[in-house]
């Protein structure tokens, strides 16, 4: 007989996930010297309290410590310390003032999470140190205990800075590690290419894109004043011929075939070159087999020519010879321009605050602050501030599903609540040293701890009550366990209200923002005779004609990125709503952001085969099938949903190339996204 397979939702094995990879070793070392130290000083000159704060910072800084440049970590860790050295002078609100002042708070913090991982980091520290300052009573100036923090901020800063490989004192090795980093993600992308595993890798390579070009764009803004030196003038050359070479190689993905070793080669050669700042030795023998094949060798040229001309400040400077040049232009795209020139300084575009994902954010945690404050206030005279703390790190969206979190939460505190109870009763000696010893433990443990939420909440409470015990509080431990499970119910069911969970604003917003990014790197495509490669492939001499190829080439890489970045995060988002608790809807959002990032694939597909000399449509065609990406955005971010907004097959009545696959796919994505368009509206979601 047979039985039918069972197969568990995702909401039920999200929680059982982890994350692999290297033992980060150099985080241990860091999280090791942290905490320990900074409660062990205060407890010898008899200040605990101020330990515990300092303390709290440099935990805090531990668990923002990520791999990258030492600007990246000034950014990670110094601005969200800044933030919390803010909510310990904001949280002044005593009684029932305190529910307004923290909805206000979570409110700001939650829609403030929308613009990237340092305002995200920066509004969860302003809103724990609020819900801190006004539900724990301590000895001393407010200025005072904000003063104490931001000394452990900085002393975490200090070791992030400080302790590290010393390779990794080099000028620019962090950064010329991030453009490496690209070059080795586009060879396993290419290794993957025709295989099950092409999709990831090809987000792998988009990661590494996006982290190498926000590393490049904090040394920008954190550098030194004055006239730029030639090692950074080189590192932004190189990093422009990584992102023509990407650009290039999105058409060899989207053709779905296998490809030979010998184009893996290349990349690897140019990441080792970016990795130890030399030159280039001898590429592959470039071999003619398709447009997409001949425009990657081209583009691998063009980064050899990037490499080898750039030696110094003076070649940055020098122009490319005109014959290369000429020849360079006339392969378009692909070329990327002149690759040896400076990168232009792109200004990262986020997603509002203030628009819908933001205000749906910003609702969802203020509500499930206030609720909760609330709640701590009526079961706690004082030291009530675990509630609304744990709330603020259970309901943050972008920390992952909100059920898998309230699980792991919940373990994790149960684990970290018995263990400390186990050490207390077996460890002998005063209550300091045994919460010293503890802290010291624990700081090692937390970069190891962040692969898994439960494993890190474990951590994290084992070191809060070790904070609480060498400031004498030793009844926090069976408290913490009752405030967290009345925190998860309290979470889970206001958290999933229907006017505060709208997936629309959440994942729809974002799905329209990467098909408008999308849309206008199509025009720019589309549109590339009036100032791109096809207006330099035929000039003689000026540099008029060059600035126009340079010009069109800088705006499509542009656009490209964005769109990229844009399409990543609603991927990211739609992935999360498919392993929600109450996620019907999920699978079909993740399919609008699948279609989505066909279309942007598409379209460098097509770039590289007009540069080639595919035939190009008439401009009647140009403007319908732009317009009809822009009204499938407009119909996804529309706040009704409603069935009618969604065009009727927008792309179905233009008059395609009949040669031209690319297009013929971007058409065929647009029905696809209308499709599922449609069904979500049907659904109201």
């Amino acid at each position: 007989m047979h039985r039918p397979e069972i197969t568990p939702p995702d909401w039920l094995l999200h929680p059982l996930r982890r994350q692999t990879g290297p033992l980060p070793w150099g985080g241990v070392l860091r999280g090791a010297l942290g905490m320990g130290p900074l409660l062990a000083a205060a407890v010898a000159c008899g200040r605990p309290q101020a330990g515990a704060l300092a303390g709290l910072a440099a935990m805090f800084g531990s668990i923002n410590d990520r791999p990258g440049s030492a600007r990246s970590a000034a950014a990670l860790v110094g601005v969200p310390a800044l933030a919390g050295a803010a909510g310990l002078l904001l949280g002044q609100a005593s009684g029932w003032w305190a529910v307004g002042l923290l909805a206000l708070v979570g409110t700001v913090c939650g829609a403030v999470s929308v613009a990237g991982p340092v305002s995200s980091a920066a509004g969860v520290q302003l809103l724990v140190l609020t819900s801190v300052g006004c539900g724990m009573p301590m000895a001393g100036p407010v200025w005072q205990k904000a003063g104490w923090y931001l000394l452990g901020g900085a002393w975490s800063l200090l070791l992030r800075l400080a302790v590290r490989p010393l390779p990794a004192f080099g000028r620019l090795h962090g950064e010329r590690a991030a453009v490496a980093a690209v070059f080795d993600a586009l060879a396993e992308a290419l290794r993957a290419a025709g295989t099950p595993g092409a999709e990831r890798a090809r987000r792998a390579l988009t990661v590494a894109l996006d982290r190498a070009d926000e590393t490049l764009r904090l040394q920008r803004l954190l550098r030194r004043p004055g006239r730029r030196r030639p090692d950074e003038l080189r590192l932004d050359g190189r990093f422009a011929a990584a992102a023509a070479l990407c650009e290039a190689s999105v058409a060899l993905l989207w053709e779905g075939e296998p490809l030979p070793d010998r184009m893996l080669v290349g990349p690897r050669r140019l990441a080792e070159a970016v990795r130890r700042d030399t030159s280039l030795g001898r590429l592959p023998v470039p071999v003619a087999e398709s447009p997409a094949r001949s425009a990657f060798d081209r583009a691998v040229l063009a980064a050899g020519l990037a490499f080898d001309h750039a030696p110094d400040g003076a070649a940055d400077r020098r122009p490319v010879r005109r014959p290369v040049r000429r020849r360079l232009a006339a392969g378009g795209p692909a070329a990327g321009g002149r690759s040896g020139r400076r990168a232009p300084v792109r200004r990262r575009r986020f997603v509002a605050p203030a628009g819908p994902a933001g205000r749906e954010y910003g609702l969802r945690v203020g509500a499930c602050v206030a609720v909760t404050t609330a709640l701590a206030l009526v079961l706690h005279a004082d030291h009530w501030y675990w509630l609304p703390v744990t709330a603020a790190f259970l309901v943050k969206p972008d920390y992952g599903p909100l059920f898998s979190r309230v699980v792991n939460r919940f373990a994790g505190t149960a684990a970290g609540v018995l263990l400390f109870a186990g050490l207390g009763s077996v460890a002998a000696g005063p209550a300091p040293g045994r919460a010293v010893l503890v802290v010291a433990l624990c700081g090692a443990l937390i970069a190891p701890s962040l692969r898994h939420f439960a494993l890190q909440t474990g951590v994290v409470t084992l070191t809060v009550l070790a904070f609480a015990s060498a400031g004498g509080d030793s009844q926090a431990a069976p408290s913490r366990l009752v405030d967290t499970a009345l925190a998860c119910a309290v979470v889970l069911v206001v958290g999933h209200l229907p006017h505060l969970a709208d997936t629309r604003a959440r994942v729809g917003h974002r799905c329209a923002e990467a098909l408008r990014h999308t849309q206008r790197y199509l025009a720019a495509v589309l549109a590339a005779p009036a100032d791109g490669a096809d207006a330099g492939a035929g000039a003689d001499e000026g540099d008029g004609a060059d600035g126009a190829v340079d010009g069109g080439a800088d705006r499509r890489a542009e656009l490209r990125r964005t769109a990229y970045r844009a399409l990543a995060d609603a991927r990211v988002s739609a992935e999360t709503l498919r392993v929600e608790l109450l996620a019907d809807p999920g699978k079909a959002w993740l399919d609008v952001a699948v279609h989505a990032e066909r279309i942007a694939d598409a379209t460098t597909a097509c770039a590289i085969r007009l540069a080639h000399g595919a035939q190009r449509p008439d401009e009647a065609t140009i403007r319908q099938l732009v317009a009809a990406v822009g009204a499938v955005a407009d119909a996804l971010d529309s706040p009704t949903g409603a069935a009618d907004a969604l065009p009727g097959g927008p792309a179905a009545e233009a008059t395609l190339p009949a040669n031209c696959r690319t297009l013929h796919d971007i058409a065929a994505e647009l029905r696809g996204i209308h499709e599922r368009g449609r069904a979500l509206a049907g659904a109201g979601v």
